[in-house]
């Protein structure tokens, strides 16, 4: 390589590390990591925050079953054809948050964790933007499993809800678990009692309020409700793997 072609690329490294510098919100991403982590973790910095957020509440718990790095969770993170922000993303931890790895949150996300609940990501787990999570109870995400924009995962009915004639009541919330490699599309709503297998595939603008598990691994699900649309039916992990790694992963 030439001295000109190692200056210019050099000027372009430099550049986009200042580019990024301004893009991180460092009084959240300091005030975070040093509030909720052990110093030994929390000087490493694997929690970075991008712009505007609001921290409703931090008196849960935060752990990271994973070796840590430096930016390896990201809240507020580019990964999208949208570049502008509305500037509405919010946290509310009360209950316990646990990644199993790598982990990126897109813009304008409301993640909520109610007091003694659970809430759980897997390796590369992903909310885009715009999403909202309501965790009154417990909701796994797995690993590989990207939630598409402008879509909810709610653990819970939020209100009593009683048989009018009978007058049982109905269980207010129940678990969510979502399988590793699941591809679910934008405005997609997860309700209370969703179960879904490794390798599922979920149609955008549909409703999950079941266990799909006993379909079976490798479908489309799809509807309002949900129901099986197609079997042996997969996103192409292995192919894109390379490109989620390098573009969604932050490199210090």
């Amino acid at each position: 390589m030439s001295n000109h072609k190692k200056n210019t690329s050099s000027h372009l490294g430099i550049k986009k590390r200042i580019k990024f510098f301004f893009k991180v919100n460092w009084y959240k991403t300091l005030y975070f990591n040093f509030k909720m982590l052990p110093f030994k973790q929390a000087k490493i910095l694997p929690f970075y925050f991008y712009g505007k957020v609001k921290f409703s509440s931090l008196r849960g718990t935060v752990e990271i079953k994973a070796p840590i790095k430096r930016a390896m969770i990201g809240f507020g993170q580019k990964f999208e054809q949208m570049s502008v922000s509305k500037g509405i993303g919010e946290l509310f931890l009360d209950g316990t948050l646990v990644f199993k790895g790598h982990a990126h949150f897109g813009k304008d996300v409301f993640l909520y964790v109610k007091k003694e609940a659970y809430c759980e990501f897997g390796f590369m787990g992903c909310l885009g933007s715009d999403v909202k999570l309501l965790c009154t109870n417990r909701i796994i995400i797995g690993n590989w499993t990207g939630i598409g924009y402008e879509s909810q995962v709610i653990d819970t009915n939020s209100h009593t809800m009683i048989n009018s004639k009978t007058g049982e009541r109905h269980p207010i919330s129940a678990p969510i678990e979502l399988g590793d490699y699941n591809a679910v599309s934008n405005r997609v709503s997860i309700m209370s009692n969703t179960k879904t297998p490794d390798n599922c595939v979920i149609a955008s603008n549909s409703l999950c309020n079941k266990d799909y598990t006993k379909l079976g691994s490798k479908i489309l699900i799809g509807g309002l409700p949900a129901k099986l649309i197609k079997r042996d039916f997969v996103r192409d992990w292995e192919s894109e793997k390379e490109d989620l790694l390098r573009y969604k992963r932050v490199k210090l």
